[in-house]
């Protein structure tokens, strides 16, 4: 379980090298998530990454950072569900009022996390 958790790391930080190179990617697919109920995708996705990391955890070279990354994702999950798109819209519109530099710079912290959890796995 601990190879699934680092190749996770490993898109998280190919997801953030694009965000960093093309930051108005990052835009576009809150674009996408902002209309309708579109916003519901990500709670099985968030969950189902949270049951990987906690599942996999005892497995890892550091178990309490896979853990805490795991029970983050879940807390996000059921953030998401709980909240739904009326109460996230607004927050998705201040992302995308952010300047590039903003963003990049919200892209090199989770490039950060994707080594970290690399590193922990």
């Amino acid at each position: 379980m601990d190879y699934v958790i680092k190749i996770i790391g490993i898109v998280f930080v190919a997801i953030a090298i694009v965000y960093i190179l093309k930051p108005g990617v990052m835009n576009r697919l809150f674009g996408f998530f902002k209309k309708g109920n579109r916003l519901y995708v990500a709670v099985p996705i968030r969950l189902g990454l949270a049951v990987v990391f906690l599942m996999g955890a005892r497995e890892c070279n550091h178990v309490w950072v896979i853990f805490s990354f795991g029970i983050l994702l879940l807390i996000s999950g059921i953030l998401v569900l709980v909240l739904g798109p009326k109460k996230l819209r607004p927050i998705i519109e201040w992302w995308q009022k952010q300047s590039v530099i903003f963003l990049r710079a919200m892209a090199l912290i989770f490039l950060a996390i994707g080594v970290v959890i690399i590193i922990s796995a």
